[in-house]
């Protein structure tokens, strides 16, 4: 029967497997049997890049952990030597990382997954390896939202550059009027002179005659 110590210990193991996977968004389980150091050197170095955790678990372990969370269907593959190699935050990582690697190396052979609290099958594992990863799409998604930027920055560089020429032509394209129209537009229409007043004639100077008249008149 095993001590107290011993049954603490895997009482704690199993209670950090049943964490790993809780946190773990996917993984992918292996049979490893038959790797050299040099190939497990080589497969942990690929991990550790990608931010994947692996490790070698005990199968009575793993079963009770597996239990723990739902995954329960694992239970069939839980036999012959078993590794795991999950992600806290990539989904991709795992499954890539372990059939890229499997494609060179025989020994490498996939057992089972699983992927947000549900096991897939070894073809939907495939299907997983072959999705780009996290880095690649944020890469693709950046890539698109900055394309429609870095245009409109060159075509404002080459209007600046280019003058009135080059925004009448553009105008011109968009069904706009030439920007030298559009600014004769915008100019105040420049006001008509005021109408000249008509001249005020001065009065007639009165003639001897009629200064005679007017002394004649007054005797």
């Amino acid at each position: 029967m095993p001590s107290a110590k011993v049954l603490e210990e895997k009482k704690v193991a199993v209670s950090n497997l049943t964490e790993d996977l809780k946190n773990a968004v996917a993984g992918v389980l292996v049979d490893y049997r038959g790797i050299t150091v040099e190939q497990d050197t080589e497969l942990r170095r690929k991990f550790r890049e990608a931010g994947v955790e692996y490790k070698i678990v005990k199968n009575s372990l793993l079963r009770f952990a597996s239990k723990e969370v739902g995954l329960d269907e694992l239970d069939s593959v839980l036999h012959g030597p078993t590794a795991i190699a999950f992600h806290r935050e990539d989904m991709v990582a795992p499954a890539k990382i372990l059939a890229d690697y499997a494609k060179t190396n025989e020994v490498i052979e996939i057992k089972s997954g699983f992927m947000e609290g549900k096991v897939i099958s070894i073809d939907e594992i495939k299907t997983l390896a072959a999705t780009p990863s996290k880095d690649v799409l944020i890469a693709k998604i950046m890539g698109s939202l900055n394309a429609p930027v870095s245009a409109l920055a060159r075509l404002l560089n080459t209007i600046v550059e280019g003058g009135t020429e080059i925004a009448d032509l553009i105008a011109a394209k968009a069904g706009e009027a030439p920007a030298e129209e559009a600014k004769a537009e915008e100019a105040p229409a420049e006001e008509a002179p005021a109408a000249e007043e008509p001249a005020v004639e001065a009065p007639a100077e009165e003639t001897p005659a009629e200064e005679k008249a007017e002394e004649t008149t007054e005797e």
